[in-house]
């Protein structure tokens, strides 16, 4: 009978091997979590509760793969400033391949023929119509640019100006690379969110928002009436469409850390990730 039995599709120290890396992944990220905890604004205010083995698993097991983080909060929230500065700690050492960034804002449909009959903001407000709803996004052309990039397919991204309402459809290449990193208020809409990896939600309160997003707006040719009616509806469609994708996100981060924390904490995951797996 013993004769019989055969492993020659189970590699038994391969999978072991696999395990104790993982479990020790998982015990330097608690360690890195708990400290972060101790912060006066710590950056991870929630994470669930797979959220670190399902990382580690993805780091050992999954390396060929591509990794797709998606991240999205309220306008004003901070999700550009947590990406760029993510960024700035991995690209210490230059080298192609290692990230590429897609933005919510580049694919803003063309609506600039609407902005010109009106005659101003204030006037395109006033017929009802909104910038921050699902449907002035072309999401569907966004998940096909992001499904292509983790099949190591090159893309061009549009082009969008915030002043002119233009969408320039010859905008920047995006490249494949072993991570990509896609932020904006819908990465995380009912449309996009199986295809991400890493689900992450930032939060930060509302009236710090409304601080930012009113000094934004003000590059982006909004003053005045036109603000206050697009500040209006950003906070109505806020708690429509964003607001509830907490619930499904792998981790919360906090939108008020500073931004050299941010690259210190993101520089420390990486580098112990780096010190484990090259000690192998």
């Amino acid at each position: 009978m013993m004769d019989t039995f055969e492993l020659t599709n189970y590699n038994f120290y391969s999978s072991r091997l696999d395990m104790e890396l993982i479990t020790t992944i998982v015990d330097a990220l608690k360690e890195i979590l708990e400290e972060d905890k101790k912060q006066e604004q710590p950056l991870f205010l929630k994470v669930a509760d797979d959220f670190i083995m399902n990382v580690a698993r993805k780091v050992v097991q999954e390396k060929k793969k591509t990794f797709l983080i998606g991240i999205t909060g309220e306008s004003a929230s901070g999700k550009t400033v947590f990406v760029d500065n993510t960024i700035e700690a991995v690209m210490r050492e230059k080298r192609e391949g290692i990230y590429t960034v897609v933005r919510c804002d580049d694919y803003y449909k063309d609506t600039s023929k609407e902005l010109i009959e009106a005659g101003s903001y204030d006037a395109l407000f006033k017929t009802g119509f909104s910038f921050d709803t699902p449907d002035a996004i072309d999401l569907k052309l966004m998940k096909e640019h992001l499904i292509a990039l983790k099949n190591s397919q090159t893309v061009v991204s549009p082009n969008y100006d915030f002043v002119t309402c233009v969408s320039d459809p010859n905008g920047e290449v995006k490249k494949p690379a072993k991570v990509i990193l896609t932020e904006g208020l819908y990465v995380l809409n009912e449309c996009m969110r199986d295809i991400m990896d890493i689900k992450v939600y930032v939060f930060t309160p509302i009236d710090v928002i409304k601080e930012r997003w009113y000094k934004r707006a003000v590059s982006r040719g909004k003053t005045g009436e036109a603000a206050d009616l697009q500040f209006r509806n950003v906070n109505e469609t806020a708690q429509q469409y964003i607001r509830p994708t907490y619930q499904i996100a792998d981790c919360i981060i906090n939108g008020m850390v500073d931004k050299e924390y941010i690259k210190v904490i993101t520089d420390r995951i990486l580098k112990k990730l780096s010190e484990i797996c090259n000690n192998v």
